[in-house]
């Protein structure tokens, strides 16, 4: 599991990943990233132009590890950004805000560019922001949980405002990364050592908790690297 405060500058780094944060203009993308890189709100947040990104740092199994996370505009202008902006990403947050359908309707159109540009072991969840406005929600949470199924993702609803599962969306993804990359790291010494070109490695079973959906492929006791 992650935890960690908000950084210290004289600190050792294991690993650094980086994650991208994707999705339609105005659900909230800055906002869940300034909640988790700096613990802030602001109510008067402007629209990203561009790209930008920050950084924290956490303690995942005994290891340092800085996350790097990309936030970029959703206006389809700045598209043209977006396959350097997917390079070199192992983590991708995919918003939408539950108070407004069309978002949740673009989801499979920014997965599908996700998967193009992207690295195909890429660890994705589906996140539905705002949840701070349920009297107002017009995505129900089931339609999000069926497709994250369905696709094999992690789901989970935030609130950014009021700080309500941000932590937990980034310490889910951030140590399947960090478990997808021990796996790894573990086959290719057991390659080297019995000369096979591929081996089985182990794979915790992870039970959902509360409104999360945890993808199919991650409930098995095993697969291959």
């Amino acid at each position: 599991m992650a935890n960690g405060g908000y950084g210290d500058p004289s600190q050792k780094i294991d690993y650094v990943f980086k994650v991208v944060l994707i999705g339609d203009s105005a659900v909230g993308k800055s906002q869940i990233l300034s909640r988790f890189a700096r613990n802030e709100f602001s109510l008067d947040s402007k629209a990203t132009i561009g790209v930008e990104f920050q950084t924290r740092t956490l303690v995942i199994q005994h290891k340092s590890v800085k996350a790097q996370i990309w936030d970029t505009a959703g206006q389809e202008r700045y598209r043209a950004v977006t396959s350097a902006y997917y390079r070199g990403a192992v983590g991708a947050m995919l918003v939408y805000d539950i108070t407004k359908r069309p978002t949740f309707d673009h989801i499979p159109r920014w997965l599908e560019e996700l998967r193009a540009h992207a690295d195909k072991n890429i660890v994705i969840i589906l996140i539905g922001n705002k949840t701070d406005l349920e009297n107002q929600r017009a995505v129900p949470t089931e339609d999000a949980k069926e497709f994250a199924q369905k696709e094999g993702l992690f789901f989970l609803e935030t609130s950014a405002l009021e700080a309500t599962n941000v932590e937990e969306a980034f310490s889910t993804v951030l140590a399947e990364i960090f478990n997808n990359m021990n796996k790894k790291n573990l086959a290719a010494g057991e390659d080297q050592v019995n000369g096979n070109p591929t081996s089985l490695a182990g794979k915790k079973i992870l039970i959902p908790g509360p409104g999360q959906v945890v993808p199919e492929r991650n409930r098995m006791c095993c697969r291959s690297s």
